[in-house]
């Protein structure tokens, strides 16, 4: 977890780059986020800890394939293999409606590619070895 303090900077410009993004979305979406101090407490830690785990992925990405390649589609495997089926799975639980889940599903991915790219455009440091 080394790496999450040699790249505290790109892993904080990820993180508001993120919330001004989602935010952005959702407001385009018809549905803004409230900005009241616990909202964005949950949420700026759940961004933090999403590109933290982006930067670790990224920085584990294989040295043959296209850095700009990676870093596209690493959010889009972990959104479709670990946000999308939670998203899906929490709103039929609770009978939300297929709309909520979409806007939902789509908030995470467009906050996960944004992220990315702002990770990728900083650089991103490996733990020494």
């Amino acid at each position: 977890m080394i790496y999450i303090l040699l790249n505290a900077l790109p892993i904080l410009a990820a993180t508001l780059a993120g919330l001004a993004a989602g935010h952005g979305l959702l407001r385009l979406a018809g549905t803004p986020l409230p900005l009241r101090p616990p909202v964005l407490v949950v949420l700026a830690l759940a961004q933090a800890w999403l590109a933290a785990i982006l930067a670790g992925a990224l920085i584990l990405a294989p040295d043959e394939a296209p850095r700009k390649v990676m870093a596209l589609l690493t959010p889009v495997v972990i959104w479709a293999g670990f946000v999308l089926p939670a998203v899906g799975a929490t709103h039929v639980l609770r009978g939300a409606g297929g709309r909520l889940a979409l806007t939902d599903a789509l908030f995470w991915l467009a906050v996960m590619l944004v992220q990315a790219v702002v990770l990728d455009a900083m650089g991103l440091v490996p733990p020494p070895r």
